[in-house]
């Protein structure tokens, strides 16, 4: 265990163990009381650090860096990591890896997802997730996509560049989407693809609408819009440049 509270993992072991006789129910029921006696959360002042969130939904608290100093990302950061769990920090950039990098040195920094993480053994998913893009100026945020559901235990394949524009470079990636568990696709512009993949495919789509494009896509509106309004079955649909959402939900699927 962490030195705090017991992770989904933590416990099933626990009850693995008193399953076959190895901790009696005596010492399992004083581990359990330990765990629950644990205060939630952590309070740092200016953040309140939920350390209780991977027992309720199966992964920690992820960090989103956008309006925080480096100083108070790394803060948070380190105290997640010193309760054993793993580390991602969306929106960041390389100044605030490097504040982490002194309190957890072997945090990792991915310059396209813009995203600061530290591995840890997770309950693996049952399948593959399939990432597309549209456009390499989709890439960034199908990469906030792909790396955190890597963190969350997924074998990742990913398909960049596949717009509707050369509507023959997705076609020919039938094989490989058909075999994915569950699809995220990142398109701006008019944010087609989803609609083109999903009627492709017996899986669901996760949709996410990126803010790229010319002035009527309003930022991403036009994309979004689109999206919500496709024709074919099992899409679904999360906010603009939202690649962490996209990662989180197929991950989730993935892992039922």
């Amino acid at each position: 265990m962490g030195d705090s509270g017991m992770t989904p993992a933590e416990l099933h072991a626990l009850l693995v163990s008193v399953g076959d006789g190895r901790v009696g129910p005596d010492e399992a029921q004083a581990r359990l009381l330990s765990a629950m006696r644990d205060q939630p959360y952590e309070d740092l002042g200016f953040a309140r650090v939920d350390h209780h969130r991977s027992l309720r939904q199966g992964f920690p608290e992820v960090v989103l860096g956008l309006g925080k100093t480096p100083e108070q990302i790394a803060k948070i950061a380190e105290r997640i990591v010193a309760r054993g769990h793993p580390l991602l920090v969306t929106r960041a950039d390389r100044l605030a890896w490097q504040h982490v990098r002194e309190l957890v040195p072997d945090a990792e920094y991915h310059d396209l997802a813009r995203a600061i993480t530290l591995r840890r053994e997770v309950a693996r998913g049952k399948g593959t997730i399939v990432i597309a893009s549209a456009g390499t100026s989709d890439v960034p945020v199908a990469e906030e996509a792909a790396v955190t559901a890597e963190l969350m235990g997924n074998d990742i394949e990913r398909i960049y560049d596949v717009g509707v524009a050369g509507i023959h470079r997705v076609l020919s990636e039938r094989e490989r989407l058909s075999a994915a568990r569950v699809i995220i696709v990142v398109a701006g512009m008019e944010g087609a693809l989803p609609s083109v993949v999903a009627g492709m495919v017996a899986v669901p789509v996760v949709a996410v609408p990126t803010s790229i494009g010319y002035g009527a896509s309003f930022g991403g509106i036009a994309a979004l819009l689109g999206m919500l309004n496709s024709c074919a079955n099992g899409v679904s649909v999360v906010n603009i440049d939202n690649g962490f959402g996209a990662g989180c939900i197929a991950s989730m699927i993935n892992h039922l």
